[in-house]
């Protein structure tokens, strides 16, 4: 049978015999809207692939789909009173409800998009699955980048996409097309933030500083504690653990049951509060905008009042932080899981686990040359709260390192004895080593 007589074949050729859209051309993107809305998105919008904010992502998301042209971005509105909710219980369910069901929708969209001949691939809503790459890029594509390219809204100064109508408490997703659109979203002419800083005084660990710093470190050890890099660290003490006794004493039964109800259920936040005390959307801001004090004592206070474990590194900003902010709570002193997997990796995580706190009276630059199985150089400047990364080796250093890339990678996992690796020279360092010291209390892990 030749090809064309197969009953597939005929079957296909008469349902594209007048096609509703015609490869090549730009689709509509109020149709495409139209489709995300049907299916349960509250927005939806397209941000164009070749858009500059994208160039740092754009090779990767090319090879996930052949001919990748537009992003869709999707956003579901949360319940606020449930993400504001003292119990878990409540706010939690409303984050596992809500990433459910925007996988649902925008699968329902990339199959509504293919009956149309537009080819489309979904990406997970809540955390990244391609953990190979672990700890460094798991996202297959920024879910708020997308957002505001497609005009969706703005990052605050929590860090969250804040939409104009939702503010913080939407669910985002991002489906990748391989159609051009006949029109892109543009950046929001405004921003939604309204600066109140509330998410400053929420914050348990002082992850959201009021100049704008942010601290992921500090936010991913105690947020996510019984997910990610905190499941790394309990492992970690299952293993050390010789007895059930010896285990009880590094890890509590209340602890244990919240990291199984995490693997088990679902979504199991300590924190979220960034996204409940904010008052940014056309929605949120009228309780704020009529009574500050009245909306503080309702929404900010009782998250402030409560007592709760905080999970901190020692020594860390956020340790210092709890202390002087919230002595009713528990700081409980963990390991952030994280561990970097290549000595690039290393050099990438420095701004994220740069505790500002630590620095002062800090003025110094570092020269690192690796060799061994991996090959790089780079510069580390420190000058008081502010911390520059560069490839390469520039300026003058105040201390210079040489080591085995292997070796650095061990003593970073505390598998490598610092002492010995420089006696055998597979680690030498020039310069004061109050420096080197004063450089591993900036980046606690």
């Amino acid at each position: 049978m030749k090809l064309e007589d197969h009953p597939t074949v005929k079957r296909y050729r008469e349902a594209h015999a007048t096609p509703e859209t015609v490869a090549g051309e730009p689709v509509s993107a109020a149709w495409i809207r139209e489709v995300c809305l049907a299916a349960g998105a509250d927005d939806a919008g397209c941000a164009d692939l070749q858009d500059p904010v994208f160039a740092p992502e754009r090779t990767r998301l090319l090879s996930l789909l052949t001919g990748a042209r537009t992003l869709v971005s999707l956003v579901l509105r949360l319940n606020p009173e449930s993400v504001r909710c003292l119990s878990r219980s409540a706010s939690d369910l409303e984050f596992s409800v809500g990433m459910h069901r925007m996988d649902g929708i925008a699968q329902t969209v990339v199959r509504r998009l293919r009956e149309k001949g537009i080819h489309g691939v979904n990406f997970s809503t809540g955390f990244p699955m391609d953990l190979e790459n672990w700890p460094e890029g798991m996202w297959a594509a920024s879910h708020k980048l997308a957002a505001e390219a497609a005009g969706l809204g703005r990052r605050g100064h929590n860090r969250l996409l804040l939409h104009p109508r939702f503010g913080a408490f939407v669910m985002l997703d991002t489906i990748l097309v391989d159609a051009a659109a006949d029109q892109y979203g543009r950046l929001l002419d405004y921003d939604p933030c309204i600066s109140c800083k509330l998410c400053v005084a929420a914050c348990p660990v002082g992850a959201i500083a009021a100049d704008g710093h942010f601290g992921f470190t500090t936010c991913l050890t105690h947020n996510y504690r019984d997910r990610l890099c905190g499941f790394v660290d309990w492992v970690e003490n299952v293993v050390a653990s010789r007895t059930a006794a010896e285990y009880r004493a590094r890890i509590s039964d209340p602890e244990t049951v919240a990291l199984w109800q995490g693997l088990t259920y679902g979504v199991s936040n300590k924190c979220s509060y960034c996204m409940a005390v904010c008052p940014a959307g056309s929605e949120n801001i009228g309780p704020y905008a009529e009574n500050r004090q009245e909306y503080s004592d309702r929404v900010l206070q009782p998250l402030r009042a409560r007592e709760e474990r905080v999970y901190v590194v020692p020594g860390s900003d956020a340790e210092a932080h709890v202390k002087a902010r919230f002595p009713h709570k528990q700081p409980r002193r963990v390991s952030s899981g994280l561990r970097a997997g290549t000595v690039r990796g290393f050099f990438r995580a420095l701004p994220l686990a740069f505790n500002r706190g630590q620095t002062e009276g800090l003025k110094a630059r570092w020269h690192f040359v690796f060799g061994g199985a991996e090959s790089y150089e780079a510069t580390v400047v420190i000058d008081g709260p502010s911390l520059t990364v560069s490839e390469g080796l520039v300026g003058t250093p105040d201390v210079f390192v040489r080591a085995d890339s292997r070796t650095w990678l061990k003593f970073l996992a505390k598998e490598q004895n610092i002492v010995l690796a420089i006696v055998t020279g597979k680690i030498k360092i020039k310069g004061p080593t109050k420096l080197m010291d004063r450089f591993a209390k900036c980046f606690p892990l």
